[in-house]
Parts: structure tokens; sequence; C-alpha cells
């Protein structure tokens, strides 16, 4: 029955089989499987072993046959019994031993393969994230590792055990009875055909299930995510939404009885002709028998040897399916870590020099790169990647904020400011001119370094779905508890904390959900606090909150900025009139520039603005003032 279920999982795999490989695919694979060659040889040696004790038990059963029909002395069928117990207790060991082995290369390969993809990713400019689909990246490193996996142990084991097997049981079968052999494959194609016929409709189905339920799972995982359960509250219709998806269950459901009826119906028509190609056997071998041309323990050997050849016979017709299905996944996977990641740490990368830290841009040009350069189609659910892109969204910016200098960012939606600041902490480079810290060059600094001395809070300041004190030693894994209530104290969310009944065991949900908008953005800011960054960048830091969360928030910005170089940028320009330097950016270039007094005065874009607010909101405290802080 295992043997009759890898078959049919074996025609299924056929219609969704690619027909060419990329050149190199397989010496990649070679380098991939070179640190489990020792026990891919035991593995294979294993295979054999069990292959041929496959076909010596039929054999003994026929000469147990034999001894009982001739009447020898019964003492030599004890033995021949012990001998096929013997075998069975063998094969059970190597069996194990076989599956240990299998299990080291399969489960090894996939640690490789996964911490491979995974390492890569993370290398990936932030341009890759935010086109491809977060659930087909992690399909790679699920389904496809396990498909690619499956060519070291089920595809290669079986085609070698099967290869074994069918040169074995034909050989002897032949030697044992000609006649019989020939017969018997006279059937091979009913048995054969039937499969394969089989196995594209039930492609067919597997394709429909695996769409309808990602269908169905992109509407559970959209649907039960805390932002779409709060639009479903508010906007959505319950009965509507339940009948959506009972429609697509539904579909989910009729496919599984399809599934089921076509799998019953191919299991029953080979069980069927197996059982004739084995009436066959017994009638052609038993009529030679009773002629005097056959003995009745070949007869026996025959029928048992005859399972041993219709089943590698019918797996080895998908054989080449087999491969070049299991093979695809690791082309898959190539395609993921031949991506060039864009950013890359030079070989002799430097650290910034000791001490307060200034931020330099010096004639700063940059475009975002285009599709085709950070992603793959089959990623973005494209058929081709879009080619557009690379028009110049920074034209010639320069500025320079002095060790611990505040400098302003502020300026319409759209008119690069976010960008501007994404080249500090490097997540993107710039096309020409230089980014420094402390005069150095960003894109001669080390990783390391970047991120021990520049730290960002943005709008929407991300935390895991994991602790308090997981959320914030994710900045400084060897933060003591104090350290970290430090950082709590000063960010204004120590008490909030502590009235917590797990304190800073506290699960915070995903994305920080289990806290209002305020407490989530100051528990991001404790977090840089306790990185102890020389340069902070803030990203509309205080956006999007009501006044009592923005005089809390602000208040902890105020902290956080003490004694550091910051750029901040702000859509509210009342919270940044404290700054050393305000820049007033447009359309990618920066208009004006100076202190808030200097710009009021010089009556020019920013005072426009700034009327602007200030006939809608009324006058402010500036919350990012130490003073008022």
């Amino acid at each position: 029955m295992d043997n009759t279920w890898m078959l049919l999982r074996s025609s299924m795999h056929s219609a969704d089989a690619p027909q060419k490989l990329r050149p190199g695919t397989v010496p990649r694979i070679v380098r991939f499987a070179r640190p489990h060659w020792r026990r891919l040889i035991v593995f294979l040696l294993l295979t054999v072993v069990s292959a041929v004790l496959a076909v010596s038990t039929p054999l003994l059963a026929g000469r147990v046959v034999d001894v009982i029909v001739s009447g020898e002395d019964s003492r030599i069928v004890v033995l021949l019994a012990l001998a096929i117990a013997g075998i069975a207790i063998a094969d059970a060991i190597i069996g194990l031993a076989e599956r240990w082995q299998s299990a080291h290369i399969g489960e090894g390969l996939i640690y490789d393969l996964r911490r491979a993809v995974y390492e890569h990713v993370q290398r990936m400019p932030i341009a890759f994230f935010t086109r491809t689909r977060t659930g087909a990246l992690v399909s790679r490193l699920n389904n496809d590792v396990i498909g690619a996996q499956r060519t070291f142990t089920a595809t290669l084991s079986g085609f070698v055990t099967n290869i074994i097997q069918l040169a074995l049981s034909l050989v002897v079968m032949l030697t044992l009875s000609w006649q019989v052999t020939v017969c018997a494959l006279v059937l091979l194609p009913i048995f054969v055909l039937p499969a394969r016929r089989i196995g594209r409709k039930m492609a067919t189905l597997q394709r429909q299930a695996a769409e309808q339920n990602a269908t169905m799972t992109t509407q559970m995982t959209e649907r039960f995510s805390a932002p779409g359960a709060i639009l479903v509250k508010l906007f959505g219709r319950p009965d509507a939404e339940a009948d959506e998806f009972g429609e697509r269950a539904a579909r989910v459901r009729d496919i599984g009885v399809r599934t089921a009826m076509l799998t019953r119906w191919f299991l029953t028509s080979l069980t069927l002709v197996s059982a004739l190609a084995l009436a066959l056997v017994y009638g052609l071998g038993g009529w030679l028998a009773i002629a005097g041309t056959l003995d009745a323990g070949t007869v026996v050997a025959l029928a048992l040897l005859l399972t041993r050849l219709y089943t590698p016979l019918t797996a080895l017709a998908n054989v080449r399916v087999d491969i070049m299905t299991a093979l695809v996944s690791f082309e898959r996977i190539f395609e993921v870590l031949d991506i060039t990641p864009g950013i890359t740490e030079r070989p002799d990368a430097r650290r910034v020099p000791v001490g307060p830290v200034a931020v330099e841009f010096d004639d700063v040009r940059f475009s975002y790169p285009s599709a085709d350069k950070v992603s793959l189609a089959s990623l973005e659910a494209v058929a081709t990647l879009d080619t557009r892109g690379g028009e110049e969204v920074l034209h010639g910016m320069s500025l320079h904020a002095r060790a611990g200098e505040m400098v302003a960012l502020v300026g319409p939606s759209g008119a690069g400011k976010s960008t501007l600041a994404s080249l500090v902490p490097r997540l993107y480079d710039a096309d020409s001119g230089a980014v420094r810290l402390g005069g150095v060059d960003v894109r001669e600094l080390s990783f390391a370094a970047l991120r021990e001395t520049v730290g960002v809070v943005t709008q929407d300041g991300h935390l895991f779905h994991d602790t308090i004190r997981a959320n914030l030693a994710y900045a400084r894994p060897e933060a003591s508890d104090d350290e970290i209530w430090d950082a709590l104290w000063r960010a204004r969310l120590a008490d909030l904390v502590r009235s917590l009944p797990d304190g800073l065991d506290t699960v915070v949900g995903e994305r920080g959900y289990r806290l209002s908008g305020g407490e989530r953005q100051r528990l991001t800011i404790a977090r840089l606090l306790l990185a102890r960054p020389r340069v902070v960048v803030l990203d509309e830091a205080t956006a999007h909150l009501d006044s009592e969360s923005e005089t809390a928030v602000g208040a902890a910005l105020a902290d956080a900025l003490a004694g550091r170089t910051a750029i901040v940028i702000a859509h509210r320009l009342s919270t940044v009139r404290a700054a050393d330097q305000i820049l007033v950016v447009e359309d990618g270039s920066i208009v004006e520039r100076g202190t808030h007094d200097e710009l009021l005065a010089a009556d020019g874009r920013y005072a426009e603005l700034y009327r602007t607010q200030f006939a809608t909101e009324g006058p402010k405290d500036d919350v990012l003032d130490p003073a008022v802080a």
C-alpha cells in the first residue's frame, strides 16, 4: 500500500514537472550536498543491501514450499524459516539505519538551505521587502526547501532501490521461468498507463486545491490580523464575510471529495490489475508445475517476486519527472540566492570614530531601483517584473548636522524627506555623492558600526509578538534588567509596565497592538534609549497621536535626543521650532534652510507652511525641546 501511495504521489507531480533546468543548477546542488557526502554513501549502501534482501525473501519462501512438497528433512524448513526471520530482522535494522541516515541528510540539508536563504534575505535592500509577497518568500523557506530535500531522500533512495530491485527481480524471474515472466510483463502497460493518466487529473485537482486554499488562507490572514480585524469591525458585513469564506471553503471541500474518489478509483484499479497479474502467474505457473516443468516453490517465488517487479517498473516510468520536480525546488531556492543584495559590506569596513558624530550629505543624488534589480516576478505574483524606475528623487542634496545638533526636515508629503533620512542607516545607498558619519562615508562602515551608531524611530514603530523585555533587548541583548528599567523610566513608560501583571514579561501582541499608539511609540523610544546610538533619526515619530500621547512621546524623545546628533522629519512644524537647522524639502531638493526665526523672517515657503498650520492647529509647545520636556 505504501508503494502504491508513492506511485500516486509521483504521478501527481508529473503534470507540474519542469522541462528544463537552468544551467549550473546541478553543480550547485552538488556543492550543497558535499558536506553530507559520507552519510550519502552510507545511505546508498544501506539502500542497496535493503533491495537485495527484499529479493532474497521470495526465493527462500519458494524453497520452503519445495522442501515441504518433496518431504525433505524438516530441519531444512526450520533453517529456512530462521533465515527468513533473520532477513526480516536484518531488513528492519537496516531500515532503521537507513531512516537515521536519510533523516540526518534531509534535515541537515533543510537546515543548510534555510540558513543560506534566511541569511541572504537579511542582506536584501528594503526595496526587496516592499515589493515581495511575504507568503511567497516564506514558501521558499518551507515548501521549496522540503521539496529540495526530497531529492536526496525519497527520490534518490527510491531510484536506487527501484533499479536494484527491478534488475534483481527480472534476472531471478527470467532464471526461474522466462515464459511466466514474459506473460506477466504483458500486463505492464495496463498497470502503468492508468497511473500516468490519473496522475494528470490528480495534479489538476491539486493545483485547484492549492489555489483555493491559498485564497482562503489569504482571507483568514488578512481578516485575523489586528488591522484587518479592525477594518472588518468598522466596515465589514459579517454575513457577507461568512458567505464569501463559505464559498471558498465549499470549493475546497468539493475538490477534496473528487480527489478522494479519484484516489480510490486509482488504488482499486491498480489492485485489480495486480491481482490479474498474480492470477496469471499462479495460473500459468501452476499449469507448468502440474506438467512437471516448474516446481511448486518456483511458482510461489515468482508470485512474490512479481510485486518486486511491477512497483519499480511503474516508479521508474516517472523517474525523470520525479527528479525534475524535486530539482525545480532547488532552482526556486537558487533564484532567491541569486538576487544581488545591492548593499554590501566592504572587506575592509571601518568603524565610526569615537566621540560625538556629525552627519553630512554631500551633493547626494538618489533614485529608487526598478523591480528587475531587486525582486523576482514569482515573488510578486506577476508575469514579468516592472522595468520602470530609476527616476531621480533626490537632486544634489547637501546638509551638515554638526555633532549634537538637531536638523529638522520639513515639507509636503512625497518631497523626499524620508528617502533622505533612509540613507543615514544605509537602508539604501546614494547613486552619487556621499553620506558621512563622523567624516566617514557610510559605504565604508561595517554594518555593525552603523547599527551601533544610528538609531531610528518611525511613525509606526514595529514591535514583535513577544514580551516587552524581548522587544527592548532586541536592540542590545546583553542589557541587564536595571538598564531596561532605566530606559523605560526615561521613556515615561516604567510606571505602566510595573502596573502590568507580568511586568517585563508581558506579551505586546502582533505589532504591539495590545498597547495604545502612544505606549507603543514610547516603547520603541525605550528600545532606542537602550541601544544608546550617537545619531538619532526620527521619521514622523509623533504623527497620528492625540495631544496627550504626543506630549508624553515628545518628552521621551527630548530625553532621547539630549546630547545626540538628530535628523528629525516632522509634519507639524510647531514640534521642531527648537531645531538648530530647519531644512525645507520640496521635489527632492532643499529650497530653504535656517532656524525657525530666520525662516519666518525670510517669509518664504517655510513661513507659508507655518502660517497655514498655525491657523489650522493653533499654537503648540515644542515637544522636542528639552526645556519643555
